[in-house]
């Protein structure tokens, strides 16, 4: 009978990731979001905009007093 060879949809489940392949996903998604953030400094220095930060705020000189 061809029943055998045919795949049951009810019977056929999705497999759990592994850590590594969630690992390896969620690595790929920071590199594209880190990619779609350069890209989008390099067109703002193009366009003479400043860039936007996402991060923390860049240091300030220490103020002594002297």
């Amino acid at each position: 009978m061809s029943d055998k060879n045919e795949p049951n949809p009810v019977s056929i489940q999705r497999r759990q990731p592994t850590e590594a392949e969630v690992r390896r996903a969620r690595a790929a998604q920071k590199l594209r979001e880190n990619l779609q953030r350069r890209k989008q400094q390099a067109r703002a220095r193009r366009d003479g905009e400043a860039d936007l930060t996402d991060g923390l705020p860049a240091a300030k000189p220490h103020q002594s007093d002297d």
